[in-house]
């Protein structure tokens, strides 16, 4: 990436917690069961591999709530960027190397306050 972009401050903030918020609903959807209802496990030696799943008692009303806010505010936030007018700003062909650039922008920020 040649280039070097000055995001808006807004942006940079909406992605970052944008990184924020995916990873809190991947570390909260990891732990939940594998059924957002509760249903029952299988086992299925009969086939020529084995496979199997515990029972699922489903997520509470609280686990779902969750959930639903986390990937609510995903959206938002997706959509708070993919439409900030500053990617009017970048050149057309260079969009998706300035919208790559603001997904690491954090990561070369973190960088530079460890070398300072």
């Amino acid at each position: 990436m040649a280039d070097t972009y000055d995001f808006p401050p807004a942006l940079r903030a909406a992605q970052i917690e944008l990184h924020q918020v995916t990873a809190e609903l991947a570390t909260l959807t990891d732990r939940l069961p594998w059924s957002v209802v509760p249903l029952p496990g299988w086992n299925e030696p009969h086939r020529w591999y084995r496979t199997e799943c515990p029972d699922s008692p489903g997520w509470t009303d609280e686990e779902q709530q969750t959930v639903d806010t986390l990937r609510s505010r995903a959206r938002e936030l997706s959509v708070l960027i993919s439409t900030d007018p500053f990617w009017e700003t970048v050149e057309k062909g260079s969009v998706v190397e300035a919208r790559m650039a603001l997904k690491h922008a954090h990561e070369k920020a973190a960088g530079d306050r460890a070398a300072a």
